[in-house]
């Protein structure tokens, strides 16, 4: 189970990382800016402003800058405004349905559709924030304009929309709301701001845009050399920080290893345990059936047989615990996606074996085979008339 749990959590970040070489976002823990605009586990940091981002993503060294903007969900799932080069990076491919095109127009993951039963020209008022008691936006709803196939990556739990959306909906304060703006929401409230109206002049129209703000972008780099000068300007000369994924992930996994480490130091003592009984359950039995493989040799058995008998019983008792603790193992990981799925959405069941698994089946082959060895030879070195004489 220890070896499977952490192959498919590693699997499965990487599948989610793609090739995003960077995350640009508020200040603050570049862990939690990775894992809510990357991995979508966690509140964003916070916002940065859109002509800040803007700047950053027509820098020459950037390839991509792929927007993100947060603030409401759905049943629990995170409603996220981007563009479609978003879907384009994770390789989604529509079950149904097409892609987004106009504001509050979403595209639905395979996993939210199968638990919410969204389908396509379905429409829903989003939450406010990430739980289920947030505000409900009913004077606004999204209608379904696409169904995605299952990719295995975060989108599948994801609602998609474009930025505009987002900043529709939080354009205006919400009275009912108290004006308070929840982690992550992509538009904070202001109570001094007028509703638009025909008096609005071009330059009220350019402040407005100019307070508009994103969660993050997503960046791809032009060339290795953005790599080395990108992240330590954007950390030093902005008010936005740079967080490298691969760095952060594998922070996070270095951290997770010592207890890894320690969980698999206490597994291999069991094994080696295990092992232990295995070779004294044999050796007792020998001592018991010393009288039956004896008359077993004088009715003619040979030495190898009765050695491979005894053999043969050490490995079906490795091999039943191997298959009763893959069975196990199997069950527990059932249990703990169907507890991480609901609160996570994160699918880590998985029924066929790993080649670690195949690797720890040998080596218990191997440990059969080493507990059953001495009492096999003892077996085969019996005196016969002697046990026979002495019973």
């Amino acid at each position: 189970m220890l070896l499977v749990t952490r192959h498919q959590l590693e699997s499965k970040m990487d599948n989610d990382l793609q090739d995003i070489d960077m995350v640009v976002g508020a200040k603050g823990s570049p862990l939690q800016l990775v894992l809510s605009s990357v991995y979508q586990l966690d509140a964003p940091v916070g916002n940065i402003k859109l002509k800040d981002a803007g700047r950053i993503a027509h820098l020459p060294l950037v390839q991509q800058a792929i927007p993100l903007a947060y603030g409401d969900s759905y049943q629990s799932f995170r409603i996220v405004g981007t563009d479609s080069n978003y879907l384009s990076k994770y390789h989604c491919l529509f079950r149904e349905g097409r892609v987004f095109n106009t504001a509050l127009e979403a595209v639905v993951g395979s996993q939210v559709a199968a638990r919410t039963g969204l389908k396509i020209g379905d429409t829903f008022a989003g939450m406010h924030g990430l739980s289920d008691n947030g505000h409900a936006h009913t004077d606004f709803l999204y209608k379904v304009t696409g169904v995605l196939e299952e990719g295995n990556t975060v989108v599948d739990n994801l609602i998609l929309t474009n930025v505009e959306s987002v900043w529709k909906i939080h354009e205006h304060p919400d009275e009912e709301y108290g004006g308070e703006a929840a982690v992550g929401e992509i538009h904070k409230h202001h109570s001094d701001k007028a509703v638009t109206s025909i008096r609005d002049t071009k330059q009220e129209q350019q402040h407005a845009d100019s307070e508009k703000e994103l969660t993050a972008l997503l960046i791809k780099y032009r060339s290795p050399l953005a790599m080395i000068s990108l992240p330590r300007m954007i950390n030093e000369t902005t008010p936005m920080q740079a967080a490298i994924p691969q760095l952060e992930i594998k922070r996070l996994f270095s951290l997770m290893g010592i207890g890894i480490r320690t969980l698999q130091a206490i597994a291999f003592a069991i094994v080696l345990l295990s092992g232990i009984s295995v070779f004294i359950a044999l050796y007792t039995r020998l001592k018991e059936r010393k009288y039956e493989l004896a008359l077993a040799r004088a009715m003619g058995s040979s030495r190898l047989l009765i050695s491979w008998f005894l053999l043969s019983e050490g490995l079906i008792m490795v091999i039943t615990g191997f298959m009763t603790g893959i069975v196990l193992s199997r069950l527990g990981l059932w249990c703990l996606s169907k507890y991480a799925g609901a609160k996570y959405h994160i699918n880590i069941f998985k029924l066929s074996l790993l080649p670690g698994e195949w690797h720890l089946l040998l080596a218990t082959l191997l440990l059969g085979i080493l507990a059953a060895a001495l009492p096999a030879i003892k077996a085969f070195r019996l005196n016969i008339s002697k046990t026979l004489a002495h019973e």
